[in-house]
């Protein structure tokens, strides 16, 4: 039987007068997936969930998040604060979930102070134990940072520091589906160590496509969306849905 991840990312609440475009960004793209048939196992969101890490940036997250009545799983990004995101949504910095025919692993790349991500020696070593723990059972793993260049010279200078390390743990256990990071604000895919990273877009806005130059990329006006990921033993297939551009339907909650 098929399994459905929706994966969101970046959508930087805010509060006060400059909350309302991210709140209805991210109020939109969960009523997007609550109208796919049929509706996703899980949610994962990619990191940046604030744009300040503030406690009442959280706040206003759980008033967009409400009722949503899938189980959504979350991921710090460089934005974020993690004792603050602890407080407000309980569990730990990183995790592993367990469903019938897949499992969830949400990893912690922030760095206090810093737009890079790392990993570090303990997470990954945990990583390791939880990949040998089911061998035969496709993972998402969802992290913020890419753990490879992606060919934009600004971002590349912040993505994931030790995804080398990352890279040899994958390789090695060879049961992870998709890697799903975030971060760039761009949909992108690349091959990494047998498997495959997915970048999602943001649901509040889109970098642009700077490939030739160290400056930082700047926002375009393009449309905003997730990914969805078929998962059918042997097989994970990968979708983008978009959101702001899409005479679709959506989805109370």
């Amino acid at each position: 039987m098929a399994s459905f991840i929706a994966q969101l990312s970046d959508p930087h609440l805010t509060a006060g007068v400059l909350g309302h475009g991210p709140a209805a960004g991210l109020q939109l793209a969960l009523a997007r997936v609550m109208a796919l048939d049929p509706r996703p196992d899980c949610v994962v969101v990619t990191g940046d969930l604030t744009d300040h890490g503030l406690e009442e940036e959280y706040e206003a997250l759980q008033q967009v998040i409400g009722e949503f009545p899938l189980p959504l799983h979350l991921t710090t990004g460089n934005h974020d604060d993690r004792e603050a995101m602890i407080k407000a949504f309980g569990g730990e910095p990183f995790y592993v979930v367990d469903y019938a025919g897949f499992s969830v692993v949400g990893l912690d790349s922030l760095i206090p102070g810093s737009p890079a991500g790392r990993l570090g020696p303990e997470q990954l070593a945990w990583l390791d134990r939880v990949l040998a723990a089911r061998p035969g059972v496709p993972v998402m793993v969802g992290l913020h940072h890419p753990p490879l260049p992606i060919g934009i010279p600004f971002l590349d200078g912040m993505r994931l520091l030790d995804g080398e390390e990352l890279r040899e743990i994958v390789a090695d256990r060879g049961n992870v589906a998709r890697i799903m990071a975030g971060h760039v604000h761009r949909p992108i895919t690349a091959g990494f160590a047998g498997t495959v990273v997915t970048v999602s877009p943001s649901t509040w806005r889109q970098s642009g496509l700077l490939l030739n130059s160290d400056a930082p990329p700047g926002y375009v006006a393009e449309p905003t969306g997730f990914l969805l990921h078929l998962l059918d033993d042997p097989d994970c297939v990968t979708h983008t849905v978009q959101v702001s551009h899409a005479g679709a339907l959506l989805g109370a909650y």
